[in-house]
Parts: structure tokens; sequence; C-alpha cells
């Protein structure tokens, strides 16, 4: 099944003519509108709930390692049944309305709890792990929503609005966050992500999109997308590619914090500034991908990316001298590689869903979700564990050397001769 599911063009509106073209379009601009306010929202989430584990139920270490890690399991644990099961299931924007409401009485209940003085540390495991298992069903079906809204030529544009939202809600978030957990304090902060994801439902309510028809066959074919995506030269390329690059960067992410502010003596302040201007290098990846892609193809873009996002975190071990040099080498290497992470997370992002068939979508997006998600609780791990054995600083040179090693499995694949977004692989034949 290839043809199309994208609805007629719509006329532009004679007032927004300065808008992007596909925002003149009232079903993507209404599902653009939804994502864009859920991502400001999260951003408030991810200050609010573990200050929150902090000051309202006296959390240490060890218990915000566990509520770290109940928000990320259900990627691990639920991803490739979600993806079976929702193309099985024919109205995947109903689900990803319904997502949106249980994490906003999730979320509101936790002020509740609060304010009648029966929070725990539990209900925050809970609440955790239950919106991050509706994240999944969000995450799963919006694949298929996207196809359903934007033609196959548009699919770069749409994944560089989408980003685009994502970067801007790095670089404003985390300030509006942390102006509301100031002012209106954790547990009324959370109040505000509660009702972004009931303005996100609302937007996504409004959409009336063809869905592709239901997956038909007996079960629910849960191995099906990961054969899928290891037949497809592209796919498994991509996929590995991707996977290798995780796992050497959360090897990083695990001891950046650590290696910047006891090593390099960068104080908090710096380092928001540091973190900030790598979130204004994602914001310019968005609005240049496009760019890129039309200019060079595809391909050579998406081979730019697997250097662009790892290669200038090189600078973060090679840092040494004077705090100035320092600090500059760190905003180097952050603007640069989130301006690499926005440019593989469009060009990339768009490349998948080209090769994809429409009836496969959520199994390949849960069983990538699982390799890709399972990967990083790993490279967190062992980072960790050869921190402690041989030192920060050579591990964080093993770590930026060797997410460039994502490359060679992208090399010998056709990716590199790509100019236009490829036709989707054919659909196996059901096995017996």
């Amino acid at each position: 099944m290839t043809g199309t599911l994208a609805p007629p063009e719509v006329p532009a509106h004679r007032g927004r003519r300065w808008l992007p073209v596909l925002l003149r379009q009232a079903p993507f601009r209404r599902y653009w509108s939804a994502q864009t306010v859920s991502l400001f929202g999260d951003q408030i989430s991810m200050l609010a709930l573990p200050l929150l584990a902090v000051l309202g139920t006296g959390a240490g270490p060890a218990e915000m390692g566990y509520l770290t890690a109940a928000a990320v399991i259900p990627n691990l644990l639920f991803s490739l049944v979600v993806g079976a099961w929702m193309d099985r299931y024919p109205h995947k924007r109903r689900m990803m309305v319904l997502a949106d409401l249980g994490r906003a009485l999730l979320l509101a209940a936790v002020p509740l709890a609060y304010l009648f003085d029966v929070l725990t540390l539990g209900q925050l495991y809970v609440v955790a792990f239950l919106t991050g298992t509706l994240a999944v069903l969000f995450e799963v079906a919006h694949s298929t929503l996207f196809v359903s809204l934007v033609p196959r030529k548009d699919y770069v544009d749409a994944n560089a609005l989408i980003n685009g939202s994502r970067a801007m809600s790095y670089v404003a978030g985390p300030s509006v966050g942390g102006f509301l957990v100031q002012v209106l304090t954790a547990p009324v902060a959370l109040v505000a992500d509660a009702v972004s994801y009931l303005v996100s439902a609302a937007f996504l309510a409004r959409i009336r999109p063809t869905e592709p028809a239901p997956a038909d066959g007996a079960g629910l074919g849960i191995g099906q997308g990961l054969r899928f995506v290891f037949r497809s030269t592209i796919l498994r390329s991509v996929l590995l590619g991707t996977t290798t690059l995780n796992l050497f960067n959360y090897m990083f992410t695990a001891l950046f914090v650590l290696y910047v502010t006891t090593e390099l003596r960068i104080s908090p302040g710096l380092l928001g500034l540091v973190i900030g201007v790598g979130s204004v290098g994602a914001l310019l990846g968005a609005a240049l991908t496009g760019r890129l892609v039309r200019r060079y193809g595809i391909g050579p873009t998406v081979m730019l990316s697997f250097v662009l996002f790892p290669a200038p975190l090189v600078l973060v071990p090679l840092a040494d001298g004077p705090t100035p040099l320092i600090v500059g080498a760190l905003l180097v290497s952050e603007f640069l590689s989130g301006f690499g992470v926005m440019v593989m997370d469009i060009a990339v992002g768009s490349l998948q869903t080209a090769v994809i068939p429409e009836i496969l979508l959520a199994r390949v997006t849960g069983a990538k979700r699982t390799v890709n998600y399972g990967i990083r609780p790993v490279g967190a791990l062992l980072g960790g564990a050869l921190g402690a054995w041989i030192g920060v600083r050579p591990t964080l040179w093993i770590a930026t050397v060797g997410a460039l090693a994502g490359l060679l499995w992208v090399l010998p694949s056709p990716i590199p001769k790509l100019h236009d977004l490829p036709e989707p692989d054919e659909v196996p034949a059901p096995q017996r």
C-alpha cells in the first residue's frame, strides 16, 4: 500500500500568507500546535517532577534514579507490543487524544495529593511510569497520523517544523518552567503541563484525517516490525548507526555534568548558559535542514548529521587552560552538536518515514524505539562504570570518538547516493 493518504491541498488564507505552506493547512496546523504546546509542557514537568520528589518527599540519589528509570522503562517494556497493536487499531488519532487526557489526569493528581498532604514517593513512581507508558502509546500512534496529514514531498519540511518547536521548547521551556516553579511552586507548576495535554487533546480532536486501514492477519505480528527493519537495507543501516551513536552518546551524557562541574570547575550558571547555546544551535538546525536537503539531497544530509552531531563533542575532553578558553570550547561544542542532532532528527526521521509502508508504520516504530531507547540506559551504565574504573576524562574520549563509529554502518548502504526520498520498501508476505 503506497498511495498517499494526505488530504487535498487547502487554499491558503489571505491573512496567513506569511506562514509556511504546511501551516496554512488547518489539519496540519492543529497537529503542529498540539505538538508544540505539549513539548513546552514537557519541559515544565522535566524540572518540576524531580524537584517535587526532592523537596516534597525527601528523595535521595537512589530514589531519583528510580524515578528516572520509571519514566523511561515503558519504552523497553511496551514499544513492540504497542506498535503491533496500533497497526491493528483503526483510530490512531483517537488513541493519541486519550493518551493526552490520561497524562493530564495523572499529572493533575500530583498537586492534589500534595495539597492534602498525602503525596508519597511511590505515587510519583507510579505517575512517572504511567505517563511514560502513555507517551509510548502517543509516539507510536503519532507516526501514522503524520503520514495521514503530510504529503511525501513535504516530509522534510514537516519534520523541520515539528523539530523547530522541540528546539524552541529546549530554549524557552526550562526558563518558563523555572519561573513557574519559583513563583508557583513545583506542585502547581505541574498543573501547567496537565493543561498543555488538555490543549493538545483539543487540537487533535479537531482533526479528521483519513487514517491508514488497520492491518489484517492472525495475531499481533510483534516480530514483524523487527524483521522488516533488518530486511530493509536503509532501515537496518540507519538503526544500527543511530544505536551505536546512542550507546556512546549516553556514556558521554552520564558523565558530562559531573566532568564539567568538578574537573573543569564550571559553575551551574555557566553550565546553564552552555546548554542554552546548544539549544540555539538546535533551533538553527531545524531552520536550515530543509535547505540542506534540497541542495545536497537527503542521503548526503543524513551522512553529514552522523558526523556533525557527535564530532563537536570531542571539544569537551579536549578543553583545557584558562576558564574563558574552556567555556569557549564548551559553547562551540554544544552549539554545533545541537545543530547536528536536529539535522539528524529531521533528515533521518524523514528518510525512515518514507521507506516504511503505511500499514507497518506503528510496528516498525515500536521496534525502532525498543532498540534505540533500549541502548540508552546501557550506555549510561557503561559510562558510569568506565568512569569509575579508568577515570572520567578517558571515558569521555572513548565516548566522543566512539560515537563517530555510527557512520560506519551507513557508509556501505545506498543512503549516500540518495538525493530524493525513496519509495516505501515492499511489505513481505506474511509467514505461514
